[in-house]
């Protein structure tokens, strides 16, 4: 139930663009490993890459809830744009909740959809750990020199913006600053994309930064705020990845359903079978338990209550429930689902990725269980 006129007439909006625009679209490109930049103007002129923040700033004021199922209508057909959109939002995130007046007046040409940005979190050496960060900025005159390489950053190379986390002291995770810079910035060039599994339409690569400066301007909250920033982000990102995961496996459900029912063995639809019909309506189940469990965090989410113990159930749970649904839907096609005739087996390998970025799936185990250690001892004091 979407709780608005408006948000269901968004949701219609994104399905005709999927099925119109992306889905012809998806395999060509996702073969020619061909990054779509023309899709995300498309989505920005339709109001679709800042869904999330108020409207005076350039947003469409809506509920993350809403935002959520958007990302999911895209994913259904594409996966590469909608965790593109997922990441173009987390990286506007930032600036919009720890910007100064100055920094936020950047908003409107961040959200206006001409502009596509990227989050430069990851190292080689500190992916999961955040705070082992080594990329360096240096105060230097009226900003900062920066120095190290950024790894596994999405629209590495082809952002406008990125959100940049460098160390700017030896205090641990204490010691990390965030920072808005351009993409296009003297002394940052890019490594080679990533020859990927899966998401091959959407570009992956390192920034290496040598020597390149940053206005002081350019810093987002106070010097050495950077990891609770971060951390704040990455809460609404894992939401984002969720979302994904659930329009990845209905769109390899909706292919499957379809397949079944069109194929005919000892004259009848291969769904009239038991076992098949039952392995549909376990995957149909997984779908729709991870899409309630990721809806329910995004409205703890817009009631303004903690949710970052339910953003990383939903993460886990959608992921792993999207890898377990678009196997299955290989093995309904049999030997086409096998093949690139049909995309399901590309969804199969997407989703495998779902349980790897914005945090793995065993770190969210952990983070759910210090989320329980916590919550029981506060019951016991």
């Amino acid at each position: 139930m979407l709780p608005s006129p408006e948000a269901e007439d968004l949701i219609e909006l994104t399905r005709d663009i999927a099925r119109r625009e992306l889905a012809p679209r998806a395999a060509p490109a996702e073969e020619a490993s061909e990054f779509p930049r023309e899709i995300f103007r498309l989505l920005g002129r339709s109001g679709l890459l800042g869904l999330p923040y108020p409207e005076d700033v350039g947003g469409g004021g809506q509920p993350y809830e809403v935002y959520l199922q958007v990302l999911e209508e895209i994913a259904s057909v594409w996966a590469s744009v909608a965790v593109g959109v997922s990441v173009h939002t987390l990286a506007c995130y930032p600036v919009a909740t720890f910007g100064d007046d100055e920094q936020r007046k950047r908003l409107p040409e961040l959200l206006g959809g001409e502009l596509l940005g990227g989050y430069a979190l990851s190292e080689a050496h500190a992916g999961s750990d955040a705070g082992a960060l080594s990329t360096r900025a240096v105060p230097d005159g009226d900003g900062y020199r920066v120095d190290g390489t950024k790894t596994w950053i999405t629209h590495g190379g082809e952002a406008d913006f990125y959100v940049l986390f460098a160390r700017t002291s030896d205090d641990g995770g204490r010691g990390i600053s965030c920072f808005l810079i351009d993409g296009r910035m003297e002394g940052l060039s890019f490594g080679p994309p990533e020859r990927k599994m899966g998401l091959t339409g959407s570009t992956t690569a390192q920034l290496i930064f040598d020597g390149a400066r940053i206005p002081a301007g350019r810093r987002l909250g106070e010097e050495g705020q950077g990891f609770p920033i971060a951390l704040s982000a990455l809460d609404s990102g894992r939401l984002g990845i969720a979302a994904c995961a659930v329009g990845l496996a209905q769109g390899a459900l909706d292919h499957a359903v379809s397949y079944a029912c069109e194929r005919r063995q000892f004259g009848r639809p291969i769904i009239a079978n038991q076992g098949l019909s039952f392995l549909l309506a376990d995957m149909a189940a997984a779908v729709e338990s991870a899409r309630a469990t990721y809806l329910e965090a995004a409205r703890r989410r817009d009631r303004g209550l903690p949710f970052s113990r339910q953003a990383s159930i939903a993460k886990l749970v959608a992921t792993d429930a999207a890898m377990k649904v678009t196997t299955d839907a290989v093995q309904v096609l049999g030997g086409y689902g096998y093949t690139r005739d049909f995309p399901v087996e590309r969804y199969m390998r997407e989703a495998k990725v779902m349980q790897i970025f914005e945090g793995t799936n065993q770190i969210q185990r952990m983070v759910i269980g210090r989320h329980l250690a916590r919550d029981a001892e506060r019951r016991g004091s």
